[in-house]
């Protein structure tokens, strides 16, 4: 099991998840362009892939997802509440609704439900032969009961989006600042970081810290909310990007 985002952030986030012959597409919010682009450069095809999984409907998840559903052939896997905010970018028959727990193929995928201003938000416990990764980014905060479930994977992906003095001192209206701060908005480094201290274990050998904001953060705010919690220091610590591609990080 391997994982790559392609880009994150707050104009546009994908990741590519690979489980031997099981291969998923995680948000569309690049042009369809860019994700074929980037395929063909990891010599792979989208024939090569089982389906997407959408987070949420924001169009930094979704702006690329009716040209992708068009041009392809591939299956959208979301949950039935997801779909009135989604019908206008994918047909009914090219949806798969799913549960709570359920598979792709060999892959088993557990949905975390998580706090944001979307219908129906989510985020992936994925798990194939022992292995397992944790997928959370747009949240304000996490449940007890999914934090219990997001307990000693091998690999987080995990939004650390702002500073929270940046942010309240930043150039966003108050409006939004306030929308991003909120129980429905985006999880603080510090807020990251403190949950990241709860729940890695023994096994854990990477986290990838995502959805970074271009304003209200920078990386070395990032690392250290990180190395304040103590966060183990054999723990990899990737930081994605907005416009450069992660390396594939193997699970």
């Amino acid at each position: 099991m391997k994982i790559k985002t392609i880009a994150s952030g707050s104009k546009g986030n994908c990741s590519l998840v690979i489980c031997g012959e099981t291969k998923l597409i995680i948000d569309m919010g690049i042009s369809f362009l860019t994700l074929k682009k980037s395929l063909e450069e990891n010599s792979l095809s989208f024939d090569d892939f089982s389906g997407i999984l959408i987070t949420h409907c924001h169009k930094d998840h979704t702006k690329g997802l009716a040209s992708l559903v068009k041009k392809t052939n591939l299956i959208v896997y979301i949950p039935e509440a997801m779909y009135e905010s989604l019908k206008e970018y994918v047909p009914y028959p090219k949806c798969k609704f799913i549960n709570d727990n359920f598979y792709i193929n060999d892959v088993e995928i557990e949905l975390i439900h998580t706090s944001h201003d979307a219908p129906s938000s989510v985020g992936f416990i994925i798990k194939q032969n022992e292995k397992s990764l944790a997928y959370v980014t747009d949240t304000g905060y996490i449940n007890r009961k999914y934090l219990s479930k997001m307990v000693g994977h091998d690999l987080y992906l995990i939004e650390s989006n702002h500073d929270e003095i940046m942010l309240m001192d930043g150039p966003y209206p108050r409006f939004l600042k306030e929308r991003v701060i909120s129980d429905k908005g985006h999880l603080s480094n510090k807020t990251t970081a403190k949950y990241l201290k709860k729940i890695i274990g023994n096994n854990t050998k990477n986290i990838i810290l995502a959805h970074i904001s271009e304003k209200n953060n920078s990386k070395e705010k990032v690392l250290e909310a990180i190395k304040d919690e103590g966060i183990r220091k054999d723990i990899s610590i990737y930081l994605a990007e907005q416009y450069e591609e992660s390396p594939f990080i193997e699970v």
